[in-house]
């Protein structure tokens, strides 16, 4: 008996055979078939650079119209640190589907099958053991196909991308082609050309180096203190203060001293360290496209004044730099350097 719902998680960064023949498994298998699109809000960058109506539309047209008819698309946040906020948001997400699917139904059963789907390798499916609720159905996995890989040599050149288009359903390959002409396409490529460079510079080091670096969530008065990047990666992106730590100083000077080179922010250095109500380490593994990179993050929370919100002047490495109310910062995850968005939230959740 088929299922009535298969659900299939990914972030298609881009949609590959591999990805394809897997929903065309589960609408074998199901009525309806849920694709789950990952990293739905976050800032592009080479290694997410298609929005979820972008993959959507790659999808559908792979697809025939009676099968796109029983498909649903939706997009999720990333959650880096919080999966139960990320289980919750995939399962509201199933849920919101379901209740338009059926909304004009006369009658209903009293529960569905739901089922997800994935590789049974599962090198990258451990996530599905987050939904023991949920039926799981395991496929074989189609040999070559690599999305990080695609894109990478879709970036580097048309030549180094050239042997990976057999690899790609027709409709995506025009898809990518139509793309590659855009000017977001270039910086995209701007910014890969950067980060290999910068990679390179670190192969002669005797093992994989990892970075630590500082950042700045400055709180004031509902507001809080963004910079605008002025160069790559993330060029044009609104990211936390902060940087790398000098070899001759403390976390929390580094944090005070970056805070104070890109914002100019007119608050006393004693001030600001006796404004610090916590810190907290982001270690994601995937948080940079630089490599591994551990922030150490800093909460100053700055007492309100008569004089309103203290002066910021951009420099160093920001082209701009303001106060942003929360409100705002809370619709901006898409306009957001790497984890930054994920970071802060995590630090409002404490206040």
């Amino acid at each position: 008996m088929k299922l009535d719902y298969l659900i299939y998680i990914g972030r298609f960064q881009p949609l590959h055979h591999g990805h394809l023949a897997t929903v065309q498994k589960a609408l074998e298998l199901a009525e309806k078939v849920i694709i789950i699109c990952g990293s739905a809000r976050r800032a592009k960058s080479y290694e997410l650079p298609w929005s979820v109506e972008e993959r959507e539309q790659m999808l559908r047209a792979c697809l025939s119209p009676e099968q796109q008819n029983r498909v649903y698309c939706v997009g999720v946040s990333d959650r880096m640190y919080n999966d139960q906020q990320w289980v919750t948001e995939v399962q509201n997400a199933v849920d919101k589907v379901i209740a338009v699917d059926t909304v004009n139904l006369a009658s209903r059963p009293a529960s569905y099958r739901i089922g997800t789907i994935g590789s049974k390798l599962g090198f990258d499916t451990y996530y599905l053991d987050f939904f023991p609720q949920w039926q799981r159905i395991e496929v074989e996995e189609v040999p070559g196909p690599n999305a990080s890989a695609i894109r990478h040599a879709y970036f580097e050149s048309p030549e180094a991308f050239e042997p990976f288009e057999a690899l790609l359903p027709e409709p995506v390959r025009t898809c990518l082609l139509e793309f590659r002409r855009s000017s977001e396409y270039a910086n995209l490529a701007s910014e890969y050309r950067f980060v290999q460079q910068y990679k390179a510079a670190w192969r002669a080091a005797p093992y994989p180096p990892t970075f630590v670096t500082v950042d700045a969530v400055v709180i004031h008065s509902g507001h809080i203190l963004l910079v605008r990047r002025r160069a790559q990666p993330g060029k044009g992106q609104w990211a936390l203060p902060g940087g790398f730590v000098e070899q001759n100083e403390r976390l929390k000077d580094a944090a005070i001293r970056e805070l104070r080179e890109e914002t100019r922010l007119k608050v006393p250095v004693p001030v600001l360290a006796g404004s610090i109500r916590g810190s907290k380490v982001f270690d994601h593994p995937g948080r940079s496209l630089r490599g591994r990179t551990i922030s150490h993050a800093f909460l100053f929370e700055l007492v309100p004044t008569q004089e309103g919100l203290p002066r910021v002047k951009a420099a160093d490495d920001a082209d701009k730099v303001r106060w942003v109310p929360l409100s705002q910062f809370s619709r901006m995850e898409s306009e957001l350097f790497e984890d930054h968005f994920y970071m802060v939230n995590w630090f409002l959740g404490q206040i």
